[in-house]
């Protein structure tokens, strides 16, 4: 994490909560303006007459001081509410435009993936405190004890258990985040920012926790910036998306409130209310505010990517093509280059989406863009089964970053498939204590369910309740995990729960990821005559996505097609062998049933 700015300062396990509260005053009571008073010499907020005293509160100011900068990472927002009305929902034509160019190298803020590439929700326990401050205790330790309780939990696992499970979960998510901050953050420096316009491209200039620290910092002494809250708003929203914690978003919309009230329309709030829109899955209110940001500048890198990834998991790929295309021509770079690629992919064109992509990594310049695209190149060549260009690909983006989870999830995925079960159990392991999102836990249970060693069936189902649990975090901090929801809990959970959020997310959007999700808890179901026109629906543009092949075989297998349910499987076996440890090998039992 960022240093303090002295070296005696009290260690975050004794700061008092004092200095936390009085980093909400500065946050939550503010003057009309949206600024927070402050004291004539400090230039931090002077404490409310009627703010009764404590202990904590008599210790010197300088103290104080430096508790409060500690202690404003995690100061706690979630109280502050968006009372905004949501702009209204403006679908701007796109104009036809060429296909990508080659790009120049340019240094580009790292994309957000997707979240129709991973749905996770990203999506990423119901409590209103905020996260625990960093500690010494050992993040090791705190998650194996947080796995245990959460394995009893999940034995005996019923509603009024799900708080307490999340609440777990929540530990085992701090101390995953220390640890990655640990690792991202050697040699950063935390010097806080002079300007009073602090840019947005901060973000990008090293460790996201350092960057965060400083715009802290920067913001107790100019609580006026809107720049700076907004910025910090969306730094919020990069590090629950890296992190997979959602508790962020809370903070990221109050930063964004704050911002607005103070400047109105100011376009760095409107993009990262978008972006946190995005995040939350409500792609409506995000393509609503991209929209809003367009209108004003139409050159938005963040609003034109906004509005693609909006379009995309809206299920309209149609328009997303041509908001790809006009992306491309206004912004080129590598974040609308990987939007572009992945519009392509979705509608069965891998080979622009693999052309696009390695233009987009020969543009790259920094590590985390170069990570990123990297990645998404493995991910594309797992899809199709080509485990020796994925594991390629993932070596690029861990030679770029070698704590890149998504890369580390994709090579754990990948030796899966190709037979090394135990590296990829110790792959997906570490991926899970740092990075504890419904999709790797998953894949983590089901690769113990296929070991199937002794205590296997235990382990796996601690996996699944983490995924429980998850998602009950999620909900608390203003995410939608109907998605999540419906695809655990159709495999590994309550059936009648996968089904009712499957429907539920089948009426906001119609994508090819929720015709899957409906499609396969409709089977789950026995209604697979439903579920028929959804899992045709899922394949109807060509994805290469084995996963949907496979449901929509074993779902005509049962109503009696059986011609083309053999086909369908064959057909996934073949596109990706290995596409989950359970999947395949149930995918092979009902074709050798049925010859």
């Amino acid at each position: 994490m960022a240093p303090r700015e002295t070296d005696n300062s009290p260690t975050e396990a004794d700061q008092p909560a004092a200095a936390q509260r009085e980093w909400e005053r500065l946050w939550e009571e503010g003057d009309d303006d949206g600024s927070a008073s402050a004291g004539p010499e400090s230039g931090r907020p002077t404490k409310p007459d009627a703010e009764p005293e404590t202990e904590q509160s008599t210790e010197p100011a300088a103290d104080e001081r430096n508790k409060d900068e500690a202690e404003a990472e995690h100061a706690d927002t979630s109280r502050t509410a968006d009372t905004d009305t949501d702009p209204e929902n403006r679908d701007t034509a796109a104009d036809d435009s060429p296909p990508p160019s080659t790009p120049a190298p340019t240094t580009a803020d790292e994309p957000g993936t997707p979240h129709s590439r991973a749905p996770r929700a990203e999506d990423r326990a119901p409590s209103t405190e905020a996260p625990a401050p960093p500690t010494a205790t050992r993040p090791d330790d705190e998650r194996i004890a947080a796995v245990r309780r959460v394995a009893a939990a999940g034995r005996r696992w019923r509603t009024v258990q799900l708080v307490g499970c999340a609440a777990l979960l929540a530990v085992a998510m701090t101390a995953g985040a220390i640890a990655i901050g640990a690792a991202k953050d050697r040699g950063a420096t935390g010097a806080a920012v002079g300007s009073s316009a602090v840019s947005p491209e901060l973000l990008a200039s090293g460790s996201l926790d350092a960057s965060i620290a400083a715009l802290q910092a920067h913001l107790r002494t100019q609580p006026k910036d809107f720049d700076g809250w907004a910025t910090l708003g969306l730094a919020y929203v990069e590090q629950a998306r890296t992190k997979g914690d959602p508790s962020r978003y809370p903070q990221a919309q109050a930063a964004f409130q704050r911002s607005l009230k103070i400047s109105p329309a100011n376009e760095n709030a409107l993009e990262g209310r978008a972006a946190l829109a995005a995040a939350r899955h409500e792609f409506k209110e995000a393509l609503a505010y991209a929209d809003q940001v367009l209108k004003e500048n139409p050159y938005s890198e963040r609003a034109l990517c906004s509005r693609i990834d909006a379009l995309v998991e809206l299920g309209r790929y149609a328009d997303a093509s041509k908001a790809a295309d006009l992306a491309d021509a206004r912004k080129p770079g590598v974040p609308v280059f990987t939007r572009y690629a992945y519009v392509h992919e979705l509608r069965g064109d891998v080979t622009t989406a693999r052309k696009v992509l390695e233009q987009a990594l020969a543009a790259a310049t920094s590590p985390g863009d170069i990570s990123y695209v990297a990645g998404t190149l493995g991910q594309l060549a797992w899809n199709q089964g080509d485990y020796k260009t994925a594991l390629n690909d993932y070596g690029r983006a861990l030679a770029a970053d070698e704590n890149y989870l998504p890369a580390l999830e994709g090579r754990a995925r990948t030796q899966a498939a190709l037979g090394d079960r135990a590296a990829a159990i110790k792959g997906m392991e570490l991926v899970v204590s740092r990075y504890p999102l419904p999709q790797p836990l998953v894949e983590l249970g089901e690769l113990y369910e296929s070991r199937g060693a002794e205590g296997d069936r235990a382990k796996a189902d601690d996996q699944y309740a983490l995924v429980d649990a998850w998602i009950a975090l999620a909900r608390a901090n203003g995410v939608n995990a109907d998605l999540d929801t419906a695809l655990a809990a159709a495999d590994h959970g309550d059936v009648t729960s996968a089904l009712k959020a499957a429907r539920a997310e089948w009426a906001r959007r119609h994508t090819v990821h929720t015709a899957d999700a409906l499609a396969w808890a409709l089977h789950v179901n026995g209604r697979d005559k439903e579920a028929l026109p959804y899992a045709r629906r899922a394949t109807a543009t060509n994805y290469h996505n084995a996963s949907f092949i496979y449901h929509l075989g074993m779902i005509e297998l049962a109503t009696g097609h059986t011609a083309d349910g053999r086909a369908h499987l064959a057909k996934a076996l073949k596109l990706n062998p290995g596409f989950s440890p359970l999947g395949a090998t149930k995918a092979r039992k009902a074709l050798e049933d049925t010859k």
